[in-house]
């Protein structure tokens, strides 16, 4: 018996009573902290059993504390919530949790009833339906941004009319120079006094400045955890590179962040060299999948290395010019512009960490993703690196076609060894 799925007809079943619904996804997530924190997986190190607490925790508090928290996209300012106390509720976060529980398919099948067009992003989908069926809790506001997706500024701009919550939209060009960085700049400035009227709560320039600090320290570890995956092995699962999303997006800034890097960059040196296959991500994770489960979670011989997203932005910042600070990590992040960027992104991860092919995952719904894959496909053949682009959906599991994806799986693998047998 599945009791996660149990638990999810449970939540379908009261998709019409959310006070309900929305009680038994607390307590579903209550329940999951409570096990995550209490029976270690033995066979993770303690950083990723640690990862998996604080991402349940990031997930909870605002669900719980919805007077105080904001929805958000991946790519808000954070930072500046966090300095001010504010709890973000991370939009593709929730509707994960949603699929990890077995019961996307009713909100998104909700979403579509109340007019929202089927081609939508299944993660923005999901969302709104959850708002739609009040059980998504109303946040104060939404911050998103105009990086990657096209499809946040229609999704806060519908929950906003819908919860009649104001919502901010921070429009980041492409190219940086000295007129976007200001323009990126007093956007944020708008932005402090944009929450400051929403909250009436008072903005400390200060804790910004500290939570700043807590940032660089916590991608100095992460830069020591990635310069030794590049020779050791380290495990992974497509969920825990999902998490780590959580850790390096919406908890960017917090001290539980902090620790999870400093552990992990701690963890990886007790592993060895590492001789096997290395497979690089891009794009977001089917955790879902058996069959991707199957070939990539914490497998020996064929290691799960990185997620582009995870690596999008390393660079230290100005504490001292925190809006600066702030404006260049948008506008130099690597994956922000044209999907060029993007490419010279994979391109770059693939040869510093000797990966032996790169796996793209086009979920439906993501029209850049999935416009630019024979584009990166192309590129990686002129470097010689093996690529397979997977098509399916990082939410509904109805689009999985999972036969398909073993298949191509096992196609892909034998292409691998090959290249492989040639190199020896």
């Amino acid at each position: 018996m599945n009791l996660v799925k149990s638990y999810g007809k449970c939540i379908k079943k009261n998709i019409d009573n959310p006070t309900k619904a929305i009680n038994l996804i607390k307590r579903g997530f209550s329940l999951a902290k409570f096990l995550a924190s209490t029976f270690k997986n033995k066979e993770l190190p303690p950083s990723l059993n640690y990862l998996n607490k604080i991402s349940l925790d990031f997930m909870l508090e605002p669900i719980k504390h919805p007077d105080n928290s904001a929805f958000v996209t991946i790519f808000s300012p954070v930072e500046i919530l966090h300095a001010m106390g504010i709890k973000p509720l991370l939009i593709e976060g929730f509707s994960s949790f949603l699929s990890g529980t077995y019961c996307e398919d009713i909100f998104i099948d909700h979403a579509e009833k109340c007019g929202i067009s089927d081609t939508l992003c299944n993660y923005h989908k999901a969302f709104v339906g959850a708002v739609e069926s009040g059980i998504a809790p109303k946040a104060k506001f939404s911050i998103t941004s105009s990086m990657i997706c096209d499809g946040n500024l229609n999704t806060c701009r519908y929950i906003s009319d819908k919860y009649k919550a104001p919502y901010y939209y921070l429009d980041v060009p492409y190219e940086y120079n000295e007129y976007t960085e200001k323009y990126v700049e007093d956007q944020l400035y708008e932005i402090v006094e944009f929450i400051e009227d929403v909250t009436k709560l008072k903005f400390n320039e200060e804790k910004l400045k500290e939570v700043i600090k807590i940032e660089n320290d916590t991608k100095k570890y992460m830069r020591s955890f990635y310069k030794n995956l590049r020779s050791k092995y380290f495990p992974n699962t497509l969920t825990l590179e999902m998490f780590k999303l959580f850790a390096s997006h919406l908890g960017i800034g917090k001290i539980e962040t902090l620790n999870f890097y400093k552990m992990q960059s701690e963890d990886i040196k007790k592993y060895s060299s590492y001789k096997g296959k290395r497979i690089l991500w891009s794009n977001i994770m089917p955790f879902y999948s058996e069959t991707l489960k199957e070939y990539l979670n914490l497998n020996r011989n064929c290691q799960l290395l990185v997620c582009d997203y995870n690596f999008d932005n390393l660079d230290e910042m100005d504490y001292n010019h925190p809006y600066e600070a702030l404006a260049k990590k948008f506008l130099k992040n690597r994956l922000n512009g044209s999907f060029e960027g993007k490419i010279k992104n994979v391109v770059s991860m693939a040869e510093d960490f000797n990966a032996d092919g790169v796996i793209n995952f086009c979920s439906f719904g993501c029209k850049q993703c999935s416009g630019g894959t024979m584009i990166l496909k192309d590129v990686l053949k002129k470097k010689n690196i093996p690529y397979l682009s997977i098509d399916g959906d990082g939410v509904d599991r109805r689009n999985a076609h999972e036969g398909q994806i073993k298949t191509r799986m096992e196609a892909f693998m034998e292409i691998l060894e090959k290249k492989s047998e040639v190199e020896r």
